[in-house]
């Protein structure tokens, strides 16, 4: 009876503790659902093209998020699938490796939730990527060599006590492809009444290779026979791996176009659920992200310009065939963030690209005046 007296207190205050935290993390959960509700969705855009007759294209515009870019959506899976795995707690500090999109996202909801946010980034991250995750109140470590960031980012989370994110192995696992609001559910949702709504193609580019996943899966699971172009920028390990099988592929230089493109095969890629996948050259994708741009009247990113490109190839290769239809690709972010890269004359310049050129063919090729292959 003594004994048992004296471990009373113990473990009642384990109970509590453990009462405590459950409170916290459903708090927590409601918290991200009611950003998400309010949130509501991204819009999707038509595009008329006069050298498309027949064929329609639609931009899912996911810079409209509250974090600006497609990665608010990994962000709000990722917190969710951490706190309801119990790897984050009410004092847990939160460590990711990003380019910088997903780490503007992840320090919007650590914030949110009271939590630190530590970014471990590239040194070649755009300035304005770097401010908006100290704007959300994070903090930012920049690494030398874009390859260290992995090593980085799980060697701070050791000395933190806190959970490195890891968005390049759970970005296909925190996502439910099934559908509760993923970007696939979402997109033929809002395409179910145009004339063509199910996409011969839906054009994307892989960053984790987590959103392709999802896509790919989606249109499975609902036997769809819309098809699924990946498009990879010049330096990345992806495309490697689609065409030849290899996952053990490595790029010795880091991506230019950020967001997309990895030195090595992440464990979020699934090259299995991608029909067709090309590489975008990073002249041209940055050409379309201008061209792109343009007709928009407003900015759009790097990843956006691949995507376009890649689109453009489809589009091309539909009308060369007679096909009628529907495309779909995704504007991942707003171009604002890139004032000092890629809408740099000077940082143009300096990776020696001349997108001129590039721009014209692809405007002269967009109005029909001129088929040549782009």
């Amino acid at each position: 009876m003594a004994a048992g007296a004296m471990n009373t207190p113990t473990l009642l205050g384990e109970a509590a503790g453990r009462h405590d935290e459950a409170a916290w993390s459903r708090h927590a959960i409601e918290l991200i659902q009611n950003d998400q509700r309010r949130s509501a969705d991204t819009h999707l855009l038509k595009l008329y093209l006069p050298a498309f007759e027949g064929i329609d294209i639609y931009l899912k515009d996911e810079s409209t998020h509250p974090t600006g870019s497609l990665k608010h959506r990994l962000a709000r899976s990722l917190f969710l699938y951490g706190i309801c795995n119990g790897r984050i707690r009410h004092d847990t500090p939160i460590v990711e490796a990003s380019s910088g999109s997903t780490a503007i996202s992840e320090a919007y909801f650590a914030r949110m939730l009271g939590l630190p946010f530590h970014a471990v980034m590239s040194a070649s991250t755009s300035q304005e990527k770097v401010q908006e995750i100290e704007r959300q109140g994070g903090k930012c470590h920049l690494v030398a060599d874009g390859k260290g960031i992995y090593a980085a980012a799980e060697e701070l989370a050791g000395k933190l006590g806190g959970v490195y994110m890891d968005q390049f192995t759970y970005a296909e696992r925190a996502t439910d492809w099934r559908g509760n609001n993923n970007i696939a559910e979402s997109i033929f949702e809002q395409m179910s009444r145009e004339e063509h709504p199910v996409p011969a193609w839906i054009v994307m580019s892989a960053g984790t290779g987590g959103t392709t996943a999802t896509l790919g899966r989606y249109i499975r699971y609902r036997r769809l026979a819309t098809r699924l172009c990946a498009a990879d920028p010049e330096y990345s390990a992806f495309f490697e791996a689609f065409d030849t099988g290899n996952m053990a592929a490595i790029s010795e230089r880091g991506s230019r176009i950020e967001g997309i493109g990895r030195p090595r095969v992440e464990p979020s890629f699934i090259p299995k659920v991608i029909d067709h996948m090309m590489r975008v050259p990073d002249e041209a994708a940055l050409a379309a992200m201008r061209v792109l741009s343009r007709r928009l009247g407003r900015r759009v990113g790097g990843s956006t310009g691949t995507n376009f490109y890649a689109l453009c190839i489809m589009a091309s290769r539909m009308k060369a065939e007679g096909a009628k239809g529907s495309l779909v690709t995704l504007i991942c972010d707003s171009g604002e963030r890139y004032g000092h890269t890629y809408y740099s004359d000077e940082w143009i310049a300096a990776q020696g690209f001349d997108l001129v050129p590039s721009e014209r063919r692809l405007e002269a090729f967009l109005e029909g005046r001129s088929l040549d292959a782009l």
